[in-house]
Formats: C-alpha cells, sequence, structure tokens
C-alpha cells in the first residue's frame, strides 16, 4: 500500500527513513481509528461482564469520543508550542497504557476512565499524525501522503466491528484493548527512530497555552456532542440547554480570544477562504456519510428484509471502497490538482446520492451498493483533496492547531450527521419508533433522507466555488496566519 508513495521519493537519500516514518504515521492513524468502532460490537458482552445496562455501557463508546473532540484543537496547539513529534510520542504511549488500563479494568467506571485518558491519547494521535506529514514528505507528495492516512483511517473503521467480534468470541472481550499494546509499543519504536525531530521555533517556542480559551473551547464542544448523542436524536429539555450553553460557549471564546496575547487559534485565519470554506466542506460531507452508516441498516433490514449478516456484508462496501481508493486518489491529487479533485468528488457524490434515492426498491442489493460505490469512491477523492489543500501551505508554527480543527470538523459532521440525518429519517417515515416502521414508510424516509443529503452536497459544492472565487479576488495575507 505504500509503495506508490515511496517508488516516487527513491531518489533522496531519505527514502528509507521516509518510508518508515510513513509506517508509524499510519499506525498513528489506524489505531484511534480502529477503537472509534472495534468496542461497539461488545457492549452487549460488556453489559453481561459487568452486570450494567445498555445505556451505562453506551459511555464505553462517548467517553471515547467526547475526549477526542473536545481536545483535539487544543492538543494540536500544544504540539505546535512544545513540538509536535515530541507530544505525539506521548500520545502514542498514553494511548497504549491507557488500553492496557481498559483491558484489565475490574469495574465498569474504571473502565470509563480509562477509555477517557485512551480518548485523550487518541487525540493527540489523529492532530498530529496530520501536522507531521508537512514535515515528512516533500509539498509535492502532501496529497499522496493524506490519501494514505484517509485509507489507513478507513481500514480502522471497518476493520473494527469484524476484528472485535472475532476477539471476542476467541479470547474474551479484555482483548479488543490489549490488542493495541503491541501495536504501541512497535508504533513508538518507528515514531522515536524515524520521524524527524522537532524543529526549534523561537516564535511557537515563546508562545503559551491559552489556559482559559483551552477550557472554554472543551466545555462548548462538550456540550455540543452531548446534545447531539443524548437521548438519540429525539430532543427534549436537556438537549436544547447543552444546544444553548454550546452557542454560548462559543460566542464566549470568541470574546476570549480577541483578549488574549497568544489565543488558540487566531480568528483572523477565517479570513482564510480556503481553510474556512474547508473546514466547512469537511463538516457537511462527514455530515452527510453518516447518513449511510445511520439510515443504511434500517433500509437494508427493514425495508429489503436482509439479515444482520447480510446488512453488515453490504454496508462494509462503502468502508472497503474508501481503504481500496485512498492512495490513487491522493496520487490522483497530486496529479491534477487539489481544487479540480475537489470539484469531482463532491460532483460525484451528489450523483450517488441521488442515485441511492431513485433506485430504492430496484435491483435489490445492487440499487443500493452501485451507488454507494460512487459515493465512497468520490468520498475518498474530496477528503483527500480538501486535507491536502488546508494543509499544504500552513505554516509550520500552526499545523498542529489546524490539523487538530481539521479532525475536529469531521468529529462535528459525524455526531451531528448521527442526530441530524437520523431525525430526517424518523421524520420523513412518518413513525415514532422506526424500528417498528413498515417497509414502505422505511423506504420513503430513505428517499427523503438521501435526497436532503444529496442537497446538502449541493451546497457543499456552492461553497466550494465560492471559497475558490473569494480566495481569487482577495488573497490573505501572512499577518492573519
Amino acid at each position: 500500500m505504500l509503495q506508490p508513495i515511496i517508488e516516487d521519493l527513491r531518489h533522496t537519500k531519505s527514502a528509507s527513513s521516509t518510508r518508515w516514518a510513513l509506517v508509524s504515521l499510519s499506525l498513528s492513524m489506524l489505531m484511534p481509528s480502529l477503537d472509534t468502532s472495534i468496542a461497539n460490537v461488545g457492549l452487549p458482552t460488556l453489559a453481561q461482564a459487568f452486570g450494567a445496562s445498555f445505556q451505562q455501557v453506551q459511555w464505553i463508546v462517548l467517553a471515547y469520543l467526547l475526549a477526542i473532540t473536545t481536545l483535539i484543537v487544543s492538543v494540536g496547539r500544544l504540539g505546535d508550542i512544545f513540538g509536535r513529534r515530541r507530544l505525539l510520542l506521548i500520545g502514542i504511549s498514553l494511548f497504549t497504557l491507557a488500553s492496557l488500563f481498559c483491558g484489565i479494568a475490574p469495574t465498569l467506571w474504571l473502565l470509563l476512565a480509562a477509555r477517557g485518558l485512551q480518548g485523550l491519547g487518541a487525540a493527540m494521535m489523529m492532530a498530529l499524525t496530520v501536522a507531521m506529514v508537512g514535515e515528512t514528505v516533500p509539498k509535492d507528495r502532501t496529497g499522496s501522503a493524506m490519501g494514505l492516512l484517509g485509507t489507513m483511517s478507513a481500514i480502522g473503521t471497518t476493520l473494527g466491528p469484524s476484528l472485535g467480534g472475532i476477539l471476542i468470541a476467541s479470547f474474551g472481550w479484555e482483548t479488543i484493548f490489549l490488542v493495541n499494546v503491541p501495536l504501541g509499543i512497535a508504533n513508538f519504536l518507528l515514531a522515536a527512530r524515524f520521524l524527524p525531530m522537532d524543529r526549534q521555533d523561537r516564535k511557537a517556542s515563546k508562545a503559551r497555552l491559552d489556559t482559559i480559551g483551552t477550557l472554554l473551547l472543551s466545555l462548548t464542544l462538550a456540550a455540543y456532542a452531548l446534545a447531539m448523542t443524548l437521548g438519540h436524536g429525539r430532543f427534549g429539555a436537556v438537549n436544547i440547554g447543552l444546544l444553548l450553553t454550546a452557542a454560548f460557549g462559543i460566542v464566549l471564546f470568541a470574546v476570549t480570544e480577541t483578549k488574549v496575547e497568544a489565543p488558540l487559534l487566531r480568528l483572523s485565519m477565517f479570513r482564510d477562504a480556503s481553510l474556512s470554506a474547508g473546514l466547512a466542506m469537511s463538516i457537511l460531507v462527514s455530515t452527510v456519510i453518516m447518513a449511510t452508516l445511520v439510515v443504511g441498516p434500517f433500509y437494508l433490514s427493514r425495508a429489503l428484509g436482509f439479515d444482520a449478516a447480510h446488512v453488515g456484508a453490504i454496508m462494509s462496501a462503502g468502508p472497503l471502497v474508501s481503504a481500496l481508493t485512498g492512495v490513487p486518489a491522493g496520487r490522483i491529487v497530486d496529479r491534477f490538482g487539489a481544487h479540480r479533485i475537489t470539484m469531482t468528488g463532491l460532483v460525484g457524490m451528489i450523483i450517488g446520492l441521488f442515485l441511492i434515492a431513485a433506485l430504492q426498491g430496484r435491483f435489490g442489493a445492487a440499487g443500493y451498493i452501485g451507488p454507494l460505490v460512487i459515493v465512497t469512491a468520490n468520498y475518498a477523492l474530496f477528503q483527500a483533496s480538501n486535507n491536502t489543500t488546508i494543509m499544504k501551505d500552513i505554516k509550520a508554527e500552526q499545523r498542529g492547531v489546524i490539523s487538530g480543527m481539521l479532525s475536529l470538523s469531521r468529529n462535528l459532521g459525524l455526531i451531528t450527521g448521527a442526530a441530524v440525518m437520523g431525525a430526517i429519517f424518523t421524520f420523513a417515515s412518518g413513525v415514532i419508533d422506526i424500528t417498528a416502521a413498515h417497509p414502505e414508510a422505511v423506504a420513503s424516509g430513505m428517499q427523503t433522507t438521501f435526497a436532503v443529503a444529496a442537497l446538502l452536497i449541493v451546497g457543499t459544492l456552492a461553497i466550494a466555488l465560492a471559497g475558490s472565487a473569494y480566495a481569487k479576488r482577495a488573497p490573505l495575507s501572512e499577518e492573519a496566519l
């Protein structure tokens, strides 16, 4: 999988070091992605093992996601100040130790605490892995490296449920966490040996962490994430209160950032049309992608009548395509340019989403898998090109925080998509309990949901066009960054 990238780097003396550095970065993306999905399959077993309710063991997943979402921007900024390689090594160590603690936890509450620590390590790895690309590969190969990391993320997410099921059935639930220990040790040794040393940047090293801004942003993101996840898409007083808290928090954060000498986020950076458009598009596209994961299983089982095994096999087609197309997508970006491929990817997603809605009920599984392949292949193109656009020309002292924002935008999109697209699906089906809906209602809800998803990508395409036009008219000065 690494060979296409390495072939273009063999003429340099550091080809071997670059290869092993990319292996380390790949593992740093694979491991946290794997743990995003591997625990889900074990929730029934964990509920039985700890004598807990399903609502309680859900926090095993939620604690991990909340830690990543709330801390990923802050740890990216810490990497800019104290050294990205140094903090990445700390993140790998923390993730590995926390995985060990998860596997030996005697009570549910200790397991939840260990998952929170694991999420902190995952946030460091996810943010700083992308940031390290600029220091590991030449600029003209950024797209290929981004495509590789996208592939590893897709492999981790895809592999999680199946690997988790095998490990639980064969060795017990503890092994879904303990499997990270040998991977983490190997990754730490590779990173310590082959990742480039941190460069001494006077401006970054003199900067101080914006403690107040960090705390405000973390609490705001936690409030929003909880609002989107509690209640399973049904908004009650608690959800509304959390959303209002998040809205107040973001206003307070913005005001605070204008007052401090070394802000966590310089608000002037959002005047960069490419950056603002790229982050907005990442949120919207991730929101839409979540529809395939939320709505797809209900449509396949309730409307088309497939059993759980067939639903799982069909659902794996999307992530599998993303995994296979990630590296080629990156090379296409390097060859034809990120802007052109962003447009191509979005147009392809629009076509695929409309086809999913239009072919509802026709051609059986093929009528769903075919358009899904179109959507996910073009999503891989979009992700590689958008990530390249955002990260390629960022100044060194800002790579960590911008990388954290990029990962945050994806997480926020997935969290929002689970709530919003699920709510649209339920509303369009015309029922309160979707699990008891008639096949016709589920099919109707699916059509409406994917039609709305296609329109959201049309809006994303408009943002891409507007951002590109604005950037050409008013290029951002370096001082803003």
